[in-house]
């Protein structure tokens, strides 16, 4: 009971402290609406207003329907070019894509050869001209079709796909794009806060008083992980229901419950490398660097934007070891196709097995440290 009362003690000590730290507050409001919010709505996985130009050479019916077929807002009004500029436009990279119709297009057509179109793509626009080169292509297409029969139907192709959109239907990447960028805050912010929390008592000689006083290394410790756990774990469930379901917009369909459930586990692992990263510096800046070595890779390399399946086997392997992997497939599962414990037990047992790895990392070495201040 003893213990507890000086966990109790210590956590409301760094509750105060960062209650007083407005730069930190700030920074944690922000990250936790407008950061997600912008990551939700400013990051686009569709095609959307790409720039394309025409270099028509024909000048046919055909072609102005061609051209007429490139509409918002998947594309920009297409802009009218000189087949010379093509060098230079694409050097530029004033358009993503750049459509060719040669001369007696239309004729060719009509004749019944086989007429060729070319397109040239910025591919440093990775998104967009790999989505892009589909849709153009399909475009193209369904208007020569139409053009040659007279009817977008005459063409009946020998099998029929009947395509049905699960979880996200619209195909709404906003809804996407905020989830997994909430999944990208919780997991920066445990890391940051724990860290500076430690790194500002080493700074402040606050540590050394501590130490004085009747209090054992595990107590200093779990009050800092359990405070700042507290902080993202609220901030984690009003950020859910105020930006992901309200400004965002998503329906989520599972239970809210059990994702905060799951975020608590990733919290304690995330806060727990936060102070194993603070034992292992001097200062914030020093902190800020290792952090972005360690925190950054963790967040791209999660599965939350590619596939884990589509990267190197020995990444796969590297990142099963993380507890962000594990929590992303929480959070899309819970939140996008309404899964129960019986659906991700799995991945709750990793990332409890990973937060206790983690967590007794992190007790040696602030042990360590404190017997070294």
């Amino acid at each position: 009971m003893t213990g507890l009362k000086h966990v109790y003690r210590l956590m409301r000590k760094e509750l105060v402290s960062f209650r007083r730290d407005p730069v930190m507050l700030t920074f944690l409001v922000y990250a936790f609406t407008g950061m997600v919010y912008i990551m939700g709505i400013g990051t686009s996985l569709e095609l959307k207003n790409a720039s394309i130009a025409i270099v028509d050479e024909d000048h046919s019916t055909l072609s102005r329907r061609l051209s007429d077929s490139l509409t918002p807002p998947y594309f920009l009004e297409p802009v009218e070019i000189g087949a010379s500029q093509i060098a230079d436009s694409m050097n530029r990279g004033v358009y993503t894509f750049i459509l060719d119709i040669p001369p007696d297009f239309q004729a060719d057509i009509v004749a019944g050869r086989t007429p060729t179109l070319q397109l040239n793509i910025d591919a440093t626009a990775m998104s967009q001209a790999g989505i892009g080169a589909g849709y153009v292509s399909s475009i193209l297409l369904d208007e020569a079709i139409e053009f040659v029969s007279g009817s977008s139907q005459a063409f009946e192709p020998p099998v029929r796909i009947v395509t049905r959109m699960q979880f996200n239907p619209n195909l709404i990447d906003s809804w996407f794009m905020g989830i997994n960028g909430l999944t990208m805050v919780i997991t920066m912010l445990s890391v940051i806060l724990t860290g500076a929390a430690v790194i500002r008592e080493r700074e402040h000689g606050t540590l050394e008083h501590l130490l004085v006083m009747p209090l054992r290394a595990s107590e200093i410790m779990i009050g800092k992980i359990a405070a700042n756990s507290l902080v993202v774990l609220t901030a984690t469930a009003i950020s859910t229901g105020l930006v992901i379901r309200g400004l965002l917009g998503a329906p989520l369909q599972g239970s809210p419950a059990l994702f905060l459930m799951g975020a608590a586990l990733n919290i304690v692992a995330m806060t727990s490398l936060g102070v194993t990263l603070a034992t292992l510096v001097r200062s914030m800046p020093q902190f800020g660097l290792l952090m972005m070595l360690v925190v950054v890779p963790m967040n791209i390399l999660s599965g939350g934007t590619t596939p884990l399946d589509s990267m190197p086997t020995a990444i796969q392997t590297i990142m099963f070891f993380s507890p962000t992997t594990h929590f992303v497939n929480i959070s899309q599962a819970i939140l996008f196709r309404g899964a129960g414990l019986e659906a991700v037990w799995i991945d709750f047992v990793a990332v409890a097995l990973i937060a206790a790895t983690f967590f007794g990392i992190a007790l040696a070495r602030f042990r360590a440290s404190v017997a070294a201040a």
